[in-house]
């Protein structure tokens, strides 16, 4: 079992350490503070290939897998929590949900405006009275002779406001539950398709968040994406994807955490004597650098499960689950080794705390995780 990188992704790795000190850490705390991400950043993310992470070099992609993206996201969340997840946003949810389900026809038009920055990709699962009990969604998607008519409300949706391609899961056959749910491809300016104000959140806020509403919104019958009534199988695939890519950004922010941390404690003098040398403050660090170790093997071998095209189910499940329960573990802890200076702006470890508890609750809470683990666990 070979636990390093291969070179490929090591050069990967580095490509994108150096654009997040260069592009991204500069700037972090100014996007966090005006809760925007400039669309010059857009650009550049598309320029050095991360808005292509999944879509195929047929189609101007980068024609990258799991364990490729977990690398990229981890070094990006390193500096700017927000930035990860306008990328997990467009590529592993909606790029990999048209990768999945889209027709050739599908991902020729809409595949090279995505990997070229042209139109960033929105995800709309999430409703207002539906979260985790994604089968109760009331978002429902008539035919009406050549066109799909949609009526409803979305909420909580990543890239929304910018997003010029949105896949909209929705009901088709309002009895039929999980199997009676579609998805469809839903361009900007449809005509009843309004975006909602930016939510103001307590992290990730250089992320757009928005809710979304379909007031008789009609759609050409050719933006169903995959098969009808199949749109909740294939959405919970994609959420396989966005848990790897979650566990990643998870690493990324206890990372940060880490080496903000210890670069502290060498520099912070107290009774005579860095603060390092205190056995308390060196406890911490210990179990933050164990715990994110442990985290970023759990989250590559389930993206190395994915690549290779392996059930892996449980195992994004479970790498989403400690990753984020770990990072916000040691982003505290970060915090309490800063002291007072640790509750101020002044550091980037206040906001890689406030970032990094999304990933408990986004794309599948903790304790969906702990249902899925456990679920499996019987079947054994």
């Amino acid at each position: 079992m070979d636990l390093e990188l291969p070179e490929d992704l090591v050069a990967l790795q580095d490509v994108a350490r150096r654009f997040a000190a260069d592009n991204i850490a500069p700037h972090a705390r100014q996007w966090d503070r005006e809760a925007d991400i400039p669309r010059e950043l857009v650009a550049k993310l598309a320029e050095v290939g991360f808005l292509g992470i999944f879509i195929p070099t047929e189609y101007g992609g980068a024609g990258l897998g799991d364990l490729a993206a977990a690398v990229i996201m981890e070094e990006i969340a390193r500096h700017c929590g927000a930035t990860a997840l306008l990328l997990d946003a467009h590529g592993a949810l909606c790029c990999a949900h048209l990768l999945i389900a889209a027709n050739e026809q599908q991902k020729k038009k809409y595949f090279p405006p995505l990997a070229s920055g042209e139109y960033l990709g929105a995800w709309a699962l999430s409703e207002p009275g539906c979260g985790s009990d994604v089968a109760a969604l009331t978002t429902t998607a008539e035919l009406d002779g050549d066109t799909w008519v949609l009526n409803g409300a979305k909420q909580w949706i990543t890239n929304g406001y910018y997003a010029g391609v949105h896949v909209v899961m929705a009901k088709t056959t309002p009895e039929g539950g999980p199997k009676g749910i579609s998805a469809f491809i839903v361009e900007r300016d449809t005509p009843g398709f309004e975006i909602g104000a930016k939510e103001d959140k307590m992290g990730m806020r250089g992320s757009d968040t928005v809710g979304l509403t379909f007031d008789n919104v009609r759609i050409p019958k050719e933006n169903l994406c995959g098969e009808l009534n199949r749109g909740f199988t294939d959405a919970m695939k994609v959420l396989e994807r966005g848990r790897i890519t979650i566990a990643a950004m998870s690493v990324g922010f206890g990372r940060g955490a880490l080496e903000e941390a210890l670069a502290y404690s060498k520099e912070r003098v107290a009774f005579g004597k860095p603060i390092f040398e205190q056995q308390s403050v060196q406890f911490k660090l210990a179990d933050m650098a164990m715990e994110i170790d442990a985290a970023r093997l759990l989250t590559h071998k389930a993206g190395i499960l994915s690549d290779a095209g392996k059930p892996h189910n449980v195992e994004a499940s479970m790498a989403k689950l400690f990753a984020s329960e770990a990072a916000t573990r040691a982003c505290l802890d970060a915090i309490q080794i800063h002291g007072g200076m640790g509750y101020t702006k002044e550091v980037p470890v206040e906001r890689l705390m406030r970032d990094a508890k999304l990933c408990e609750i986004g794309e599948g809470s903790s304790e969906i995780q702990r249902i899925i683990i456990a679920r499996h666990l019987l079947e054994l």
